[in-house]
């Protein structure tokens, strides 16, 4: 890791690390945004009703550990990393814009973030139900 690397992730910190633990990551707790997705690509990627993510710079994650057992699906330049071992969906590089879409069910500790609205909403699965009173979006937000 380079210095400047390295003095990017000084500060509040935060561990993720995949079912199995065999790839971890470091992140630092200044998530841009949080947002639930119930769109059908990210509900077959988590096997779940939906995906809560939050965006961040990727210059501000960093696997610790485990790069060789990384599974990467997807485009040269829009991406989800995976363990090779579990399969746990670690995060998704959108490719367009600085910001990487870390799954906040893989962050071993609590980020200062907590998700603003569901997105995709207009294809969620029909037997999910949203029961909180986040703000709903069709798609994405405006």
């Amino acid at each position: 890791m380079t210095a400047s690397r390295e003095n990017s992730l000084v500060g509040c910190t935060l561990a993720g690390s995949c079912l199995c633990g065999a790839v971890r990551y470091r992140v630092k707790d200044e998530f841009r945004y949080s947002l639930i997705c119930h769109c059908s690509q990210c509900r077959r990627a988590t096997g779940s009703a939906f995906k809560p993510f939050a965006g961040i710079e990727r210059e501000k994650l960093e696997l610790s550990a485990g790069r060789e057992a990384t599974l990467r699906y997807g485009g040269e330049s829009t991406y989800d990393l995976h363990c090779g071992k579990c399969g746990s969906l670690l995060y998704s590089d959108i490719g367009s814009g600085p910001y990487v879409h870390v799954t906040l069910g893989t962050l071993v500790d609590s980020p200062s973030i907590r998700p603003s609205a569901h997105i995709f909403v207009g294809s969620k699965a029909p037997w999910d139900s949203i029961t909180d009173d986040l703000p709903q979006f069709a798609e994405l937000p405006p």
